[in-house]
């Protein structure tokens, strides 16, 4: 045999091994900690040394322990960050992903791959209302956002021959840190990103939005785009959609709308989201909320020509001759990639293999465990909720005792894991519920966990 080559057999006996290894880990996830006990040292004296020159065979797959004992489990405990859960058909897709190795640039590079990536942004749009937009899948939102504004900003002050020039975009104070980096990356720069301030439920203040808009066209800048936040990252706060759109529509600006965090609640409770069909452009993670293995990220768009003018730059080593619509169809033409993993098919296998319905449930038990956990933080005398839960992040804090030491001690136990938040100028103990894994008593669990927390700082 070759170098690189593996038999039939020994492929078979990997893959059963694999296989194994895979539905064990499943099956213990609840008995995990919430969160691995290691630190810096210890992982790299497991897993950091030089690479072999002789090939260690089927033995490398023992690692696999180890790997996931040093790994962040993703059990229905974990309520940190927007961190979806992982579905397990969905990483079958990925495997059989890895397995067919398809370059999703083009329909001519990888027919099936390419046509079911379509299908599927199809499903995506007409699921949170906004049927005709197509788009593409890609690492995350952070990559969706920037996409948005590019295509914004080749758009409304063409940049891609003579250089960037200066615009100016709008955001909640609360937004993502993916759009000043997107600022810095397209060149419009982190200055001309307007932080527009937030009222109390922490949604962006259109009358602020308003005036700032107009100070700017008084002093001679150009304004360029409004990104409203659908689920802001630490309070999940969802910016008033139909009055941000008819502002953007008044003043002729492009409305990119961040929903990398909240839009696929839009399954379960579409009333929170009207106007979102009036943006030109939306971002979304099914790796956070349809539960799919990272990375699963989507922009959507209104119009294919736009996103086609903004990335459209095509070597004679692309250049398609077929004739047919369909078959002349090329990612690399609407996004910034060229190389392109088949991401949509854990999206098509897991989607069609449980079915809307199960999805929408799944979501509305989130949004449940997380009115559960406000409605509980509201009874509890030594609690305060901190902020609203529009969807299914929820902040809050201890009344009398450190809440940065809780937090420590809370991950320290290994029972549920915690992110943080500062709301208002406090330290805020957080909760994030996307999680298909999570029950009701996950959810009184981080309750008992905090107040043990605390009462183990008078020891």
């Amino acid at each position: 045999m070759q170098a690189l080559e593996t038999s039939d057999r020994e492929l078979t006996a990997l893959m059963k091994e694999a296989t194994k290894l895979a539905a064990e880990y499943w099956a213990s996830l609840e008995e995990r900690p919430s969160y691995p006990s290691t630190d810096g040292t210890e992982t790299a004296r497991l897993f950091d040394h030089p690479w072999p020159d002789e090939g260690r065979g089927r033995d490398v797959l023992n690692d696999f322990g180890a790997i996931a004992e040093h790994a962040r489990p993703c059990t229905g405990r974990f309520f940190g960050y927007v961190a979806g859960s992982g579905e397990p058909v969905g990483a079958i897709g990925d495997f059989l992903t890895s397995v067919l190795n398809q370059n999703a640039t083009s329909w001519r590079s990888a027919p099936a791959a390419v046509t079911i990536e379509r299908a599927v942004i199809g499903w995506l749009a007409e699921a949170v209302g906004c049927s005709g937009f197509t788009g593409s899948l890609c690492g995350g939102g952070s990559m969706a956002n920037l996409m948005g504004l590019a295509i914004a900003r080749e758009n409304m002050l063409a940049a891609n021959e003579d250089g960037a020039r200066p615009g100016v975009v709008y955001a909640s104070e609360q937004v993502h840190m993916s759009i000043p980096k997107a600022m810095a990356l397209l060149g419009l720069g982190r200055s001309n990103l307007r932080l527009i301030p937030v009222d109390e439920d922490f949604r962006l203040r259109t009358d602020a939005l308003k005036a700032a808009i107009s100070s700017d066209r008084k002093s001679g800048k150009t304004p360029l785009a409004i990104v409203a936040s659908v689920g802001t990252v630490a309070t999940g706060a969802i910016d008033p959609l139909r009055e941000i759109a008819k502002i953007a529509e008044t003043d002729g600006l492009w409305l990119h709308v961040d929903g990398a965090f909240g839009v696929l609640a839009a399954l379960v409770a579409p009333e929170q989201f009207e106007g979102l069909n009036q943006a030109d452009s939306i971002s979304l993670d099914a790796h956070k909320w349809l539960y799919q293995p990272i990375d699963c990220g989507c922009l959507l768009y209104r119009d294919r020509d736009m996103a086609r003018k903004t990335f459209s730059h095509s070597g004679d080593y692309v250049r398609i001759f077929n004739q047919d619509p369909g078959e002349a169809f090329a990612f690399f033409d609407e996004t910034m990639e060229l190389s392109r993993r088949f991401r949509a098919l854990k999206l098509w296998l897991s989607l069609q293999y449980h079915g809307r319905t199960a999805f929408r449930e799944a979501i509305a038990r989130d949004l449940g465990h997380a009115q559960l956990l406000a409605e509980t933080i509201r009874a509890h005398p030594e609690l305060e909720l901190l902020a609203p839960v529009p969807l299914s992040a929820v902040c809050f804090r201890h009344h009398g005792k450190d809440n940065e030491a809780i937090l420590r001690r809370v991950i320290a136990r290994g029972r549920v894991y915690l992110s943080n938040a500062t709301i208002n100028g406090h330290f805020a103990l957080r909760a994030c519920f996307v999680n298909h894994r999570t029950r009701p008593e996950d959810v009184r669990e981080i309750i008992s966990e905090v107040i043990a927390a605390a009462d183990e700082l008078n020891a």
